[in-house]
């Protein structure tokens, strides 16, 4: 590293804030702008990186040669932090040009899809951690296990989630990698379906040894040099597949996971769901072709507490469960109502929704109706616009309209807690990847008090 100073432009973003940990450790001088605090920001301060929320080019260490810059395309281009440094002749890199530039002298294992790649990537780096073995990561959300979206060790096998928005997982040649899901996403990037296709079929093809798919995603042989096997929670024609499923009364479940390899039987799950279950047998195939002994693996997954935000249960007793999730798409809505309707079977279910960005609104307002529509009662916020501005005629109300749960209600997120503090609650979950996460501790302590 020939950089004493990396300013990341950005830095509360969780793929950020993990480069950042990384570079941290590595003993370089450490610090950047975002725009609101967060329990990551204050986390990233108390670990000694300065971080300031106002767009001040001030901040900006002034020894040019000596300072890269890292940003990530959420900021807008007017930012005058970003305008200044690209015109004072900083060298600017992309988050995911970094994480490619860290990766390329490592061994790497990488997770991608439209959804489920945070907690499958999670799971691979605590398998490996809790085996013996090790390995960096720069993962997509916060380890319940360790506290951080980064872990560290010297053995060179580094676990990244691949993602591909603005196409950044292009930056990544995995040794291993998995692809969970290929659903219409991010289509102000992508335009249509067939576009995702082709970026996921580009990084198939960057993939050196092994490919885990998701069994029946239209990637074929011809699209990449490695080998590729299959994986789904329970169809038998894949290659890694579950038998012989059991639900325990506590929401966990064990399974059977057939393999290449032969059977291994009883593991029990850690975190709770179905989708929990798939993502293990994903986390499980990338580990096992990766050499590690089959009853490590089982052990593991057994220990894995999973991510923040992901079938999070901050609340559970037979009268009242509190759970939150970072399900922002409707696929991942459906998969996320379904794991809580099975785990708790004729409970009654209120979801708390945010709908994330205008553009994916409008792309997909019918399929969040229908996936919202699972839901008891639907509790529908505002949008939170992240780096968008409105699009005339854009608002929740055309999600709101479709929707045939047997309740609903439109808020706005100041009207939540006071509407929660009156309505009876069974099973409660908050939806989204806005900042609905800052109503979880509000939202904790207040069914607390019903206990």
């Amino acid at each position: 590293m020939r950089y004493k100073h990396i300013y990341f432009i950005g830095i509360g973003g969780i793929g950020m804030s993990a480069i950042a940990r990384y570079y941290k450790f590595k003993g370089v001088d450490v610090a950047g702008y975002d725009r609101t605090p967060s329990d990551l920001t204050h986390a990233l301060e108390s670990e000694g990186i300065a971080v300031h929320y106002e767009d001040a080019p001030d901040r900006i260490p002034t020894d040019v040669r000596g300072t890269l810059v890292v940003y990530t395309p959420a900021i807008p281009a007017d930012l005058a932090e970003l305008c200044y440094v690209r015109e004072h002749g900083y060298r600017v890199i992309k988050r995911s040009q970094m994480l490619g530039e860290i990766t390329a002298g490592q061994r790497c294992l990488a997770v991608a899809g439209t959804h489920g790649k945070t907690t499958t990537s999670t799971l691979v780096a605590h398998i490996l951690t809790e085996g013996g073995a090790g390995c960096s990561a720069f993962l997509g959300g916060i380890s319940k296990n360790y506290g951080t979206n980064m872990l560290m060790s010297h053995n060179p096998t580094v676990v990244v989630e691949a993602d591909e928005f603005d196409r950044s997982f292009h930056q990544l040649h995995p040794a291993i990698a998995a692809i969970t899901a290929m659903d219409a996403d991010h289509l102000d990037i992508y335009g249509d379906l067939a576009h995702v296709h082709e970026a996921f079929r580009i990084f198939a093809s960057q993939v050196s040894e092994t490919l885990i798919l998701k069994y029946g995603l239209p990637i074929r042989r011809e699209d990449t040099p490695a080998r590729i096997f299959s994986y789904h929670f329970d169809d038998v024609r894949a290659d890694f597949h579950s038998s012989n499923l059991r639900l325990d009364a506590t929401g966990h479940y064990t399974y059977d996971l057939v393999y290449p390899g032969g059977v291994l039987t009883d593991i029990r799950v850690g975190a709770i769901g179905w989708v929990n279950v798939e993502n293990s047998i994903a986390a499980a195939a990338i580990c096992l072709c990766n050499g590690l002994d089959a009853q490590k693996v089982r052990h593991a997954i057994g220990t894995f507490e999973g991510a923040q935000r992901r079938l999070d249960l901050h609340l559970g007793t037979p009268a009242l469960t509190y759970i939150d999730d970072y399900a922002h798409h409707p696929a991942e809505l459906q998969s996320a109502i379904s794991s809580i309707r099975q785990v708790f079977p004729g409970r009654r279910i209120t979801g708390i929704f945010q709908p994330h960005l205008y553009t994916r609104t409008r792309d997909f307002a019918p399929e969040f109706a229908q996936a919202l529509s699972g839901l008891d009662k639907l509790i529908l916020l505002d949008i939170y616009p992240a780096r968008e501005e409105p699009i005339p005629g854009v608002t929740s109300e055309i999600i709101f309209r479709d929707v045939t749960a047997p309740e609903k209600v439109l808020l706005t997120r100041d009207e939540l807690m006071p509407y929660l503090e009156k309505e009876p609650v069974d099973v409660l979950v908050t939806l989204g990847a806005g900042n609905i996460d800052r109503f979880i501790e509000p939202i904790t302590e207040l069914l607390k008090q019903r206990l």
